[in-house]
């Protein structure tokens, strides 16, 4: 195997593939990236199994072949090179041979044969979104995803298609985060994509107008990003009845301008934290939100203006479940809608409906 190729094309072709080697695989052979030189360039694919990236890159190819080398010290050593042409052939004992200007490594590679084969993907039924609109809305929903592993099911976002609606859903038994679109599409589909693969895929989403094209199987979903493709196994169970979980009806709405309200809850966290619990507490007036926290150090009271319909109410969250939700929206105005001190808070923009947040409150003795 021989070719040359652009430090910066194959830079960015180790960056991408770097994203599903973990490094915690047993397998030796997944703490590598497979590099097979084609005629027509480079294709190249990491993987832990659950999550695989393959991705072409520009080269020159003057013989072809496969290696797998080791992510982390190739991705290393590529970095620290010159920006220049870098040449890369197969030499004897195992090793490859890294040339560029001045500077020679020679790397011992692994047998290709051991990399795990990439899931076999029908790509017949294709299922389009524009980039932005996608990553937008993987950002918007997965902080709410589930951190630990006692319900798997919590730890994936769900990717729903129906009634030309794309819904993703993520929750984690605290708080809630929908986000809607509009597709041109008669499909259905109900799958569960695991947090990780979600977070990797939005760092390769482009902010632009292009479609990504999505292809499920019963068990493995694609994303076909460019000449990157994205294939990762779909998390197996039941996800919970997100829409019975969402109020319908509320006997108070808020109105407030969002960084006001986020400024203020974050002032009042720093109080929060101290006493480990991050415990706010609304007083919901006529005019103003009343927001305060006491630790053993001290107190804190912050106001901020809102336009209220319905009666005052006294209410206490978990801080930083609320500025999780805050920080996320980019509208300048939201509302705010409660039923009870002991029933969820729905938050939304005030001019778009397709941006649902619930988050639950934290019972105080005197409820």
């Amino acid at each position: 195997m021989q070719f040359t190729c652009e430090k910066s094309n194959l830079l960015d072709g180790i960056s991408t593939v770097q994203k599903a080697v973990t490094g915690k695989s047993t397998m030796p052979v997944l703490q590598g990236i497979l590099i097979k030189a084609e005629s027509k360039g480079l294709v190249m694919t990491g993987s832990d199994i659950d999550l695989s990236i393959e991705t072409k890159v520009k080269a020159d190819v003057t013989t072809t072949g496969s290696i797998v080398v080791d992510s982390r010290l190739f991705g290393e050593i590529i970095r620290k090179l010159p920006n220049d042409i870098i040449q890369i052939q197969v030499i004897e004992d195992k090793s490859i041979e890294i040339i560029c200007q001045k500077s020679k490594f020679s790397l011992i590679y692994m047998n290709p044969d051991d990399f795990p084969l990439l899931p076999n993907i029908n790509e017949n039924m294709i299922f389009s979104i524009p980039q932005k609109q996608l990553k937008s809305m993987i950002r918007g929903t997965i902080f709410a995803t589930a951190q630990d592993e006692t319900r798997p099911i919590l730890t994936g976002v769900l990717f729903e298609v129906k009634d030309k609606k794309i819904n993703l859903v993520a929750l984690d038994g605290y708080r809630l985060a929908l986000r809607s679109e509009y597709v041109d599409s008669e499909n259905t589909i109900n799958a569960v994509i695991p947090a990780k693969t979600l977070n990797e895929v939005g760092k390769i989403l482009g902010d632009n107008d292009e479609n990504v094209n999505i292809t499920f199987t019963p068990n493995h979903i694609l994303f076909s990003i460019g000449e990157t493709k994205i294939i990762s196994r779909l998390l197996e169970g039941e996800f919970i009845k997100y829409n019975s979980i969402i109020p319908e009806e509320y006997n108070l709405k808020v109105t407030a301008k969002r960084n006001e309200l986020l400024d203020s809850i974050e002032r009042a966290s720093l109080m929060a934290k101290e006493g480990n619990t991050n415990l706010i507490k609304l007083d919901i007036q006529e005019e103003s939100m009343i927001i305060t926290s006491n630790s053993q150090l001290g107190m804190v009271r912050e106001e901020t203006n809102i336009i209220l319909q319905g009666q005052t109410l006294q209410i206490a969250f978990n801080s930083k479940y609320l500025i999780d939700v805050l920080k996320i929206m980019e509208e300048d105005e939201v509302v705010l809608e409660f039923s009870s001190s002991v029933a969820p808070c729905i938050i939304k923009p005030k001019e778009n409906v397709n941006n649902i947040y619930l988050v639950l409150p934290v019972r105080l003795q005197n409820n």
